[in-house]
């Protein structure tokens, strides 16, 4: 047997090994997203998003306050972790070579993969004892500081793959620094940083765990961003351990929602941020 057969020998089988490692990889979460699907398609309907939950033992309500809940719980920690991640990433990527730099990864690197409880008891003694009460807000921010590293160091490694190359001619033609990250390098990256934003949302999106100590939960619709707050997590934690039928039932509807909330807005933004024809020039 030639090299070059030897060659392409190699190459086909680590090709074949390649492929069968994607699949067994990818069933599992088919298997995860089918059997959701299966279970809580049953109880989808408009009033699982329009009514309230029912009383203790009463078949029926739904979980429309909770799904808006979630909604405000992951806007707040947008609006708080999106600057705040995208200005440590540009600082990363532009400025951080140095110790300083390597300690902000390191940070960022820790707290990504901190349990989301302690985060969650952080923020509780930071926020909810001072307010003496649970919130959204503190919620919110208890899901903005799980976010936050995920979109500071995927928008940094988005930031260097932009060639060097268009700094300099940006630089050449008599731009400043400022100007040829803000005009050149981050419209260029724009995809990826959003990327990574999504993941950072879809990682905040089903969290439980912090927002038990600090949003707390409610059964009422959201009055105010200072009161407790119900989300569709603590939902689902509390009927599926519930011994009622209804509920647990209401419980896969809810992780479906989960779903499809993160693909509803993976969607939108995508569609926002889509290259138009013409743009640009």
């Amino acid at each position: 047997m030639g090299r070059r057969t030897w060659r392409k020998l190699v190459n086909w089988i680590a090709g074949v090994l390649c492929a069968v490692m994607v699949i067994l990889a990818v069933i599992p979460l088919f298997h995860v997203l089918i059997y959701v699907i299966g279970r809580g398609l049953p109880g989808l309907s408009w009033t699982f998003f329009t009514n309230l939950p029912a009383p203790t033992g009463v078949p029926g309500g739904g979980m429309g306050n909770a799904v808006l809940g979630s909604l405000i719980l992951v806007a707040i920690a947008t609006l708080v972790s999106v600057p705040l991640g995208i200005g440590a990433g540009i600082f990363l990527s532009e400025w951080g070579r140095g110790r300083f730099g390597d300690l902000v990864r390191w940070v960022a690197d820790v707290l990504s993969g901190a349990p989301s409880i302690v985060v969650g008891l952080f923020i509780y003694s930071l926020v909810v004892v001072p307010m003496k009460g649970f919130s959204a807000l503190s919620g919110g921010l208890a899901l903005a500081v799980l976010m936050m590293p995920t979109v500071a160091r995927s928008t940094e490694q988005m930031l260097r793959m932009v060639p060097r190359e268009w700094r300099e001619g940006s630089l050449a033609l008599g731009a400043n620094w400022a100007q040829t990250v803000w005009r050149v390098v981050m419209p260029a990256a724009r995809k990826g940083i959003l990327t990574g934003v999504m993941l950072g949302v879809a990682r905040v999106m089903g969290e439980t765990a912090p927002l038990i100590v600090t949003a707390f939960g409610s059964g009422f619709w959201p009055s105010s961003i200072f009161k407790p707050i119900a989300a569709v997590p603590l939902q689902v934690f509390v009927y599926a351990i519930s011994p009622y039928p209804d509920w647990q039932q209401q419980a896969w509807t809810g992780a479906l929602t989960l779903v499809l909330l993160v693909l509803m807005i993976n969607i939108v933004a995508r569609v926002v941020l889509r290259d138009r024809p013409g743009a640009g020039r």
